[in-house]
């Protein structure tokens, strides 16, 4: 069965940087009902590997909202992310911010997904990628952008050990777990 909602009114609680709502509405002509829903646009994550030297490329950087919630340095270790820009796919997105972050320009990138980050109350949706990387891609300094108030670190490591850190608590980002849970699973990593 598909439901019926039907949106009643939309008022705007914030307008900073993204768009906060509060959104009154009824489901299959019931009761109302009013949710928050905080408007942030699609963003991408790709996870970089390397078979031939069974590594990875990660970042590692400063995430407010996790030292907010208990996260004492509010560093976190994930892989490259970012928010599409308008007019722009997100191959295009991934490309860009490869290079923004790891300094790696990407020629082959594999969509596996696309999920809702936190559906209960947020509007975004994650385009998931895998990409084949080699030494001779890194391009770029990488490291994110200034203006951005960006400081990455990127880390390079065995794909083994990566893996390892989701059992260990060292990453603690949900798009990370998934992305390194399918180059397991895809068999891309067996030696």
């Amino acid at each position: 069965m598909q439901n019926k909602i039907e949106i009643l009114d939309e008022k705007i609680l914030s307008d900073k940087k993204y768009r906060l709502k509060e959104v009154h509405f009824t489901v299959n002509n019931g009761e109302k009902q009013q949710k928050e829903v905080y408007m942030r646009p699609d963003c991408v994550s790709v996870l970089l590997y390397n078979k031939e030297h069974q590594t990875v490329v990660l970042t590692r950087q400063l995430r407010l909202p996790t030292y907010l919630n208990g996260n004492n340095d509010g560093m976190l270790t994930e892989c490259c992310a970012g928010v599409i820009d308008q007019g722009e796919t997100p191959v295009q997105c991934v490309l860009r911010e490869c290079m923004e972050e790891t300094g790696y320009q990407l020629d082959q990138v594999d969509k596996i997904a696309e999920a809702y980050t936190s559906p209960a109350s947020v509007e975004e949706k994650i385009h998931l990628f895998l990409a084949p990387y080699h030494a001779g891609m890194k391009t770029g300094k990488g490291g994110g952008l200034a203006e951005e108030n960006e400081h990455i670190e990127i880390l390079e490591m065995p794909f083994t050990e990566a893996f390892a850190m989701i059992g260990n608590g060292n990453i603690r980002d949900a798009k990370t777990f998934i992305l390194l849970q399918h180059l397991k699973l895809s068999g891309l990593m067996d030696s």
